[in-house]
């Protein structure tokens, strides 16, 4: 913890005003933008910069599965990218079709570099480790930048969303964004909504990582039992775990449902001390259920198992 972007030093500075801390993570979980940032931007950018026409069908459900409807939905584009090429090398109907998803070890090693996994992250690896391969991921992800902010206009939050962070702010919880989104987008869209006022800091990818935005914010400076992440992916379960908070999930398709849940039940929870136990762990175990764990189609090596990449 004694290293940190310097970025994240607004979230090292951040001085509580309330008891209580919650982060709210954007894209699938406070902002309905998630689905068309990858139906119109991620897939096709990716189809186009890694030679995916051949198979493009099965390149889009492919990426769709890992970045929506599985485990791995959430998951930082770069990991996500990566867990694309490698289900599809591993797909049957690729090998039918005779393509061939080269290997990309310049990705697998900005990834396992000591780099953040961000689009200055990647800036900095490529003057260090200059390559076609980092050139195309750089490419890529521009290209994926361009699309979504030609794209993405007008995507609000998810019906209850307003409520719940109007009923947080009157009973006295920080609340903060923390997201894997750029900073200048997430700036953009909590502002243009007009949710920008009920957080004290907006935290994007070039902070560091979910679990480090909340270890930065708020570890230390609130009770244990008193922080919470409300999150809407595996990856957010995960980095409230690492951070040692609460967590409170947001069911992917069923997203109104549960702010409603949040602000009727849940909340009252979270002040009283009674959410953490068996309460927390019941909503844990039917978000699970929405995400599988095993992919649906046949595969080469027999595995149908998703491995869920470890995030930095």
């Amino acid at each position: 913890m004694s290293q940190h972007p310097e970025a994240a030093q607004v979230l090292v500075d951040f001085v509580p005003t309330e008891k209580y801390f919650v982060g709210i993570d954007s894209d699938g979980c406070a902002m309905d933008a998630m689905d068309i940032k990858h139906l119109e931007c991620f897939t096709p950018a990716s189809i186009q910069a890694w030679d995916l026409q051949p198979v493009s069908t099965l390149a889009r459900q492919t990426a769709l599965f890992v970045n929506l409807g599985s485990i791995t939905r959430g998951l930082n584009r770069w990991l996500a990218l990566r867990q694309l090429l490698n289900l599809l090398r591993d797909r049957v109907e690729v090998e039918e079709r005779g393509v061939k998803v080269p290997p990309y070890p310049e990705l697998d090693d900005f990834i396992n570099s000591e780099f953040p996994l961000s689009d200055k992250g990647l800036a900095a690896f490529a003057e260090k480790n200059p390559s076609p391969t980092v050139d195309r991921m750089i490419a890529w992800g521009d290209d994926v930048n361009q699309r979504i902010a030609d794209m993405v206009h007008g995507c609000g939050p998810f019906p209850g969303v307003r409520e719940a962070m109007e009923a947080m702010q009157e009973v006295g919880v920080d609340q903060i964004t923390v997201s894997a989104t750029p900073l200048h987008a997430l700036t953009y869209e909590w502002n243009a909504h007009d949710l920008a006022k009920y957080v004290k800091v907006i935290a994007g990818q070039e902070m560091g990582s979910k679990a480090e935005h909340v270890q930065y914010a708020a570890k230390g400076k609130y009770d244990a039992d008193k922080i919470m992440l409300i999150g809407d992916a595996p990856g957010d379960r995960d980095a409230a775990a690492k951070a040692e908070c609460l967590y409170y999930p947001i069911l992917p398709g069923n997203e109104k449902y549960s702010w409603a849940r949040f602000k009727d039940e849940a909340l009252g929870k979270f002040l009283d001390g009674t959410f953490e136990g068996e309460y927390q762990a019941k909503l844990i175990e039917e978000f699970n259920s929405y995400l599988p764990g095993e992919v649906p189609w046949e595969t080469i090596s027999g595995d149908k198992a998703v491995p869920m990449p470890k995030v930095k």
